[in-house]
């Protein structure tokens, strides 16, 4: 079974003042996104910016995220590291405290040999009891999960799911041929989620989806439904603005976005930076274009 069909939102994380978590915000933006028809909610991912994320938060993020959730969506979490024993201990502690899911980026910085990367992936597969998707993103990471590795990994009873975020449209479709039909394919760029719905995707990890929710739970599931022609319509309207959520480093300008639609989320934690103006009018102006009131 696959661990949603639909849209899944990369959750931003929103800070006080201060710089600390601001929860009460973050369980407004859940009670958002259930309430506009997100399919499912990943927590502390690139987008939650869980690199800057102390261990306690990371973890009481992904705590609370489960407990205001309370079973009505799916929730994945972000557990991945470039070091393996942290990866176990905080895939197994978000297996204890209840998510659904697992989201396990490539490691990053010190990076690995295919060897080691399925060493990696098997080690904290068997730790857990619950499904993990694979998260392939070389322009982060700096590294590929070359498809040998994906088809050798997908054997694995949990390793059940890949978000890919390469924009290589040949790496997925070898990946849908050579793997098993309940192995499911997430888009991991929001630009092409109907490319690769077309060659059997079962939806997106999306980061527009927190600024527009049902619009891109409504593209999966007309492609879902057969509906291949709104789906690409919905596809093209948004892309202006999916375009301008990544001229500069994620998330910034979605978080940009968000404070400028009144979201509230707080700044960005540091080395992330505040967005230059010339940039921030680009995206004033693709929000506008979708009647977005900035």
């Amino acid at each position: 079974m696959s661990i949603f069909r639909g849209s899944g939102v990369a959750l931003v994380t929103p800070f006080k003042k201060d710089g600390s978590v601001n929860y009460d915000k973050y369980k407004e933006l859940i009670e958002y996104h259930i309430e506009n028809n997100t399919d499912a909610i990943i927590t502390v991912g690139t987008t939650g910016e869980a690199s800057t994320l102390t261990d306690e938060e990371h973890r009481e993020v992904i705590r609370f995220t489960v407990k205001v959730v309370n079973k009505r969506i799916p929730v994945i979490a972000g557990t991945g590291s470039n070091d393996t024993s942290y990866s176990i201990e905080l895939s197994k502690y978000s297996e204890e405290v209840g998510v659904d899911g697992l989201l396990i980026v490539t490691p990053y910085y010190n990076k690995t040999t295919q060897k080691g990367l399925i060493n990696h992936f098997t080690a904290i597969a068997d730790s857990v009891n619950i499904p993990i998707i694979l998260y392939n993103v070389p322009s982060r990471t700096g590294m590929n999960i070359s498809i040998d590795t994906v088809v050798e990994l997908s054997k694995h009873k949990n390793i059940q799911a890949i978000k890919e975020a390469s924009g290589d449209i040949s790496y997925v479709t070898e990946i849908a041929r050579l793997c098993d039909d309940n192995f499911d394919i997430y888009s991991g760029n929001d630009d092409i989620i109907v490319p690769i719905m077309s060659i059997g995707g079962s939806g997106v990890i999306s980061v527009v989806a927190n600024i527009l929710p049902n619009e891109t739970h409504n593209l999966v599931h007309e492609y879902l439904d057969g509906n291949t022609v709104k789906a690409r319509e919905i596809q093209l309207k948004l892309n202006g603005l999916i375009n301008s959520l990544f001229i500069e480093t994620n998330p910034i300008p979605v978080k940009t976005a968000m404070n400028l639609l009144d979201m509230e989320v707080g700044e960005l934690r540091a080395p992330l930076y505040e967005m230059q103006e010339e940039n921030v009018e680009i995206l004033v102006n693709q929000m506008r274009k979708l009647k977005m009131e900035v």
